[in-house]
């Protein structure tokens, strides 16, 4: 099943594409390499998921946040390439929570953007992946990916 039929049937709700909040380009492709810019979890009405996971956020409220940041991802991947179906793979991925200090769940936090790729591409979507814990991100958002596709 094409990625693009995947959330049809999964009725995922993606945001617009969010505009570059910086000097920088959101996608850059380079042979079948799709380089994404971090993405915070940005949600339909334009507002983001902000604050700490283990004080502001539950480790579930950041999850949530997580796999918020994939649909934002995905908005901004799709409208560079047209198609998620020129998708082949996720390849690797770099997730940062915003958590306090003795938060130790990272690497659960961010499988709900992992979870969500591997929803839309199966197997296919399970990367080579980082997960950490950060001091603070931009505007105080929950989470923080970047990741890199295989395209066709």
């Amino acid at each position: 099943m094409s990625a693009e039929a995947r959330i049809a049937e999964l009725k995922l709700e993606l945001p617009k594409a969010p505009k570059p909040a910086g000097t920088y380009s959101p996608v850059v492709v380079i042979g079948d390499l799709c380089y994404v810019s971090g993405h915070g979890p940005l949600k339909s009405d334009d507002t983001l998921i902000c604050g700490r996971v283990g004080d502001d956020l539950s480790e579930e409220q950041g999850i949530a946040a997580a796999r918020q940041v994939g649909l934002a991802i995905l908005a901004t991947v799709r409208k560079q390439l047209g198609s998620l179906d020129r998708v082949v793979r996720v390849v690797k991925v770099l997730g940062m929570v915003n958590s306090t200090a003795d938060f130790k769940n990272h690497p659960k936090v961010i499988n709900g953007f992992s979870d969500l790729m591997v929803e839309i591409w199966g197997e296919n979507g399970r990367a080579a992946r980082s997960a950490v814990g950060m001091g603070s991100l931009p505007s105080n958002i929950a989470v923080e990916v970047e990741v890199i596709f295989q395209v066709h």
